[in-house]
């Protein structure tokens, strides 16, 4: 694992794509962070951008929730009122 980025990964992106090592090491990279984000970040991250679409809260937490839904790595389900308190808690 080289910078938290597991190197038979990054082979076997390389392999696979014929991407050359550095550009897989970074979709690898980019990946791995992606799923390293937790529920209550993804929740901030996504309110905010949702935000500068202009829509409008209530249609911002039914998204969110379906979202959180359905990421690779099951987040807890939450309520509005506890998405709410992750962005404004």
């Amino acid at each position: 694992m080289t910078d938290g980025v597991p190197a038979d990964l990054v082979r076997h992106v390389a392999a696979s794509t014929g991407l050359p090592s550095a550009i897989a090491a970074r979709v690898v990279a980019d990946v791995v962070g992606y799923f390293d984000e937790t529920a209550e970040e993804f929740v901030r991250r996504r309110h905010a951008e949702l935000q500068r679409r202009q829509l409008r809260n209530a249609e911002i937490w039914q998204l969110i929730a379906t979202e959180l839904a359905e990421r690779r790595v099951a987040a807890p389900a939450f309520t509005e009122r506890q998405l709410r308190r992750i962005v404004y808690g």
